[in-house]
């Protein structure tokens, strides 16, 4: 009996660690799928950089260079990009006296 007790607390365990965060990513990713309107900036799952023209409910046109729009799967978007913006000069800490 105490043996079956250990094996279904490790089964909860691995659900808990393993399971349900990843569930948790996939609900986040699939979110973010929805939320993608025209005029967006994207990377796709092939990391292509792209801005979305067009977008429905199985594809999306995204133009990856001037003139050139592809159709993609809409699953096929990794990633909304976004800008880092980064200082010209790092502040250096003050030197103690």
């Amino acid at each position: 009996m105490g043996g079956l007790l250990i094996i279904i607390i490790l089964f909860g365990a691995v659900w808990l660690l393993l399971l349900v965060p990843a569930r948790r990513r996939r609900a986040q990713h699939e979110a973010m799928q929805d939320s993608v309107e025209a005029g967006d900036d994207i990377i796709t799952a092939g990391g292509l950089h792209g801005t979305v023209k067009e977008i429905d409910d199985e594809t999306a046109r995204v133009e990856i260079a001037p003139n050139v729009v592809v159709t993609l799967d809409r699953r096929a978007i990794a990633a909304v990009a976004t800008e880092i913006e980064v200082d010209a000069e790092p502040e250096t800490p003050a030197e103690p006296s």
